[in-house]
C-alpha cells in the first residue's frame, strides 16, 4: 500500500475548470511579477539617476572644476561680446569707407560743376565783349547788300526778271537790266 491517500477522480469539466483557474493564476502571477519588474527598473533608472547627480554635484563643488567651468562661460561670452565689437566696428568703417568714398564724389562733381560754371561765365564774358563788333558787321552788312544786291541780281538775265527789270540787248551788244518808267 502506498503512503498517498486515494482521491476520486476528477470530471473532464472539473479538470478544464482546474486548468483555466491555474491559468489565470499564473497570468495574474506573471502580471505581477512583470509589475514587480518595471517597479524594480524604475528603481534601478533613479538609483542611477542619483548616482549620476551624486557624481555631478561632487564635480560642481570641486573648486578647480567650478573655477575652470566659470572661466569658460566668462571666455565664451568675451568671445561672442569681442565677435559682435569687432563684425560691429567692420561695419562702422565699411560705412564710413562708403561715406568717404560718397564724399569724394561729391567734391569731384562740385569742383566739375564750378569749373563748367566758370568756362560758362568766361564764355558769356567773351560773348559781350563780341556782340559790338557782331552787330558793326550785321550793319556792314546791311549796308553792303542794299548796295550790291540790286547790282548783282542785275548782271543776270534770270535774276533781273525778279527785281523788275527787264533783260535786254543795247545797241553796243551789251546786255543789261533795264527798268522802264510808265
Amino acid at each position: 500500500m502506498s503512503d498517498q491517500p486515494e482521491f476520486p477522480a476528477l470530471s473532464d469539466d472539473e479538470i478544464h475548470k482546474s486548468l483555466d483557474d491555474i491559468a489565470t493564476l499564473l497570468s495574474s502571477q506573471g502580471n505581477r511579477l512583470d509589475e514587480q519588474t518595471k517597479v524594480l527598473n524604475r528603481l534601478r533608472e533613479v538609483a542611477t539617476e542619483a548616482r549620476q547627480a551624486a557624481f555631478a554635484a561632487r564635480e560642481q563643488t570641486d573648486p578647480q572644476n567650478y573655477g575652470e567651468l566659470i572661466g569658460q562661460a566668462i571666455e565664451g561670452r568675451l568671445a561672442r561680446t569681442l565677435k559682435q565689437l569687432d563684425s560691429s566696428s567692420a561695419e562702422v568703417l565699411n560705412g564710413m569707407q562708403r561715406s568717404n568714398a560718397s564724399f569724394q564724389e561729391t567734391t569731384t562733381a562740385h569742383s566739375n560743376t564750378l569749373r563748367l560754371m566758370d568756362e560758362h561765365r568766361m564764355q558769356k564774358d567773351r560773348d559781350v565783349r563780341l556782340l559790338p563788333w557782331v552787330g558793326l558787321g550785321a550793319v556792314f552788312l546791311a549796308v553792303a547788300m542794299t548796295v550790291m544786291l540790286p547790282r548783282f541780281l542785275a548782271s543776270y538775265g534770270p535774276t533781273c526778271g525778279v527785281i523788275g527789270g527787264v533783260w535786254t540787248t543795247t545797241s553796243t551788244g551789251t546786255d543789261v537790266c533795264a527798268f522802264y518808267r510808265e
